[in-house]
Order: C-alpha cells, then structure tokens, then sequence
C-alpha cells in the first residue's frame, strides 16, 4: 500500500466510472420488499465470496453497483454456474468481462479475468448483514 492508498483509499474508488461499493440485498420475509438484509463489499467478486461462505442463495439476491449518484442492478445470472451456485475467482471475473465486452452495460466494466484488474486496489473482504 502506497501513500495515497493509505490517507486517501484506492485510487480506483475516485474512477467515477466504476462503483465505489457493491451491494446484496436479500429479503428477510418472502413477499415483503421494504425488508431487506444487505451485504457490501467494495469489489463484486470479494461480496460473491462472502454470500457464499454465508451461505445466501443466489436466487435470495438482489445486486447493485453503487455510484456516488446512483446505483446500477447488475444481472445475477452472470455471477452464477450453470447449476445455480455461485461463481468464484477467476470464473467471476471472467463471465463479468465477457458480459462486458458483448454490451459495454457500464456495471459490467473493469472486470478482467486476468491482471490488470480495475479493482486490485480495493480490498475484497465482504461484511454484513445490516
């Protein structure tokens, strides 16, 4: 860690282009919207990991990329296996670049399967529920 990353945080989180923070909300009673548990992580990988070792479902979540004037859905099915479970490190930042390269859907950008990842700055621990 630099300088910079130290007083100010990752530099990738001043890219306006990228979500500062990723979200996951899972509702708490089927049916009832307006309660939700959510998680964050400051990359999607690092929130996937941490659904998964909490042992949330995929089909529970609701994902957003959050951007200092808005937050952006990003689709769960790219952050799954073609059996429901979810995708872990390499093979979720592969599936996110690919998405990407065939849309530019701008949740989707920075994602790369290999080196240099937009987000290697941030840290990847998840945390929650709130």
């Amino acid at each position: 860690m630099n300088l910079h990353s130290s007083l100010f945080g990752p530099r990738s989180k001043y890219d306006r282009s990228l979500p500062y923070t990723y979200v996951a909300r899972v509702r708490i009673i089927d049916g009832v919207d307006d309660l939700t548990n959510a998680f964050f992580a400051d990359t999607i990988c690092g929130l996937i990991d941490y659904l998964d070792a909490n042992n949330v479902e995929p089909s529970d979540v609701h994902l957003c990329g959050l951007y200092l004037d808005r937050e952006i859905p990003l689709d769960v099915q790219f952050c799954v296996d073609g059996n429901g479970r979810w995708l872990e490190r390499p093979e979720i930042c592969h599936a996110l670049e690919e998405h990407y390269k065939q849309t530019l859907d701008i949740q989707y950008k920075g994602h790369r399967e290999l080196e240099p990842c937009s987000y290697e700055d941030r840290d990847r621990q998840g945390s929650g529920p709130y």
